[in-house]
């Protein structure tokens, strides 16, 4: 909450770089790269009068950040994160501060965290809040804040009544969610370990556009243990949420994509590779014959 108590005006950049914008048509809310100037990106922070560990954030259309109990997929975890100015503001348009070293995660009232999404359309530059339950998207929830005005002490309100008893402290933080707050689903997950150890490879993935093209920029990894094409395919779709996948690698002379076909690198050597989607046109391109890997 300290990085907050200060700031009237800020700036959130998520693990992607991209700032938290609200969108011009007042109700969506979005990440855009390169938007530290657009007025959009300005959230004014508000005290919550319910609590002084609690702020609420208002955009440059005077509208609140508000996480809804609606599904921004049918069948995903993630719920929308939309711009609302509701008759009452409730614990909707609530969010707790934790802080985790330089960044900070943005709580729900009811434990979920807003999330700056990635991967394909719909979910590219999206904003939802949710419980990060695997390893590759659990920094998707820490941003960074910048401070655009300061607080001046007319301004200061809740935050300095000194008669109002101080909150109590947040619990740690770790690198991953308490195995209780994770559900049936991932508890049952085939893999397990942490992504420090140093046994195992490092994945690199990345998933491809329809056409084949893949922008680095929206690389993500996590550590794998598997030794096959198999296990990397079955993780790839966990991790991604996708299904009927072909794994690729991409030449690096020519740029084309090739899949893989048999074997994995020996010696648990970093994988750089694409996550095609079977019934993208780029894969029907496969079925031609080509040389195995």
């Amino acid at each position: 909450m300290e990085l907050f108590r200060s700031a009237k005006v800020v700036r959130l950049k998520s693990h992607h770089d991209k700032y938290l914008l609200a969108d011009d048509d007042e109700e969506h809310v979005l990440q855009e790269r390169n938007a530290a100037t657009s007025k959009a990106s300005r959230w004014t922070v508000e005290p919550s009068p319910a609590s002084p560990s609690v702020l609420r954030l208002k955009s440059c259309f005077g509208r609140y950040l508000t996480a809804t109990s609606e599904p921004f997929l049918l069948g995903m975890t993630g719920r929308k994160v939309l711009q609302t100015l509701p008759s009452r503001l409730d614990s909707a348009v609530e969010w707790e501060p934790i802080r985790d070293g330089f960044q900070v995660r943005l709580k729900t009232r009811y434990g979920q965290f807003l999330r700056a999404n990635s991967g394909l359309p719909p979910w590219r530059n999206s904003i939802t809040h949710d419980i990060p339950h695997r390893t590759s998207t659990q920094d998707w929830v820490l941003w960074d804040v910048e401070i655009v005005e300061i607080r001046t002490d007319a301004d200061s309100g809740i935050w300095d009544d000194p008669d109002r008893p101080l909150p109590p402290p947040p619990p740690p933080m770790t690198g991953r969610m308490d195995s209780d707050s994770m559900s049936m689903d991932e508890s049952s997950s085939t893999f397990s370990g942490s992504p420090h150890k140093s046994d195992g490879r490092t994945i690199y993935y990345v998933i491809a556009e329809d056409n084949g093209s893949v922008d680095n920029s929206e690389e993500h990894s996590f550590s794998f243990k598997g030794t096959s094409v198999a296990e990397l395919t079955e993780k790839l779709e966990e991790e991604t949420e996708l299904s009927s996948i072909i794994v690729c690698t991409k030449n690096p002379l020519n740029g084309q994509l090739c899949p893989l076909r048999l074997h994995l690198p020996p010696n648990n050597s970093t994988m750089h590779v694409v996550v095609v989607q079977s019934s993208s046109k780029v894969a029907k391109t496969f079925n031609r014959p080509q040389n195995p890997l």
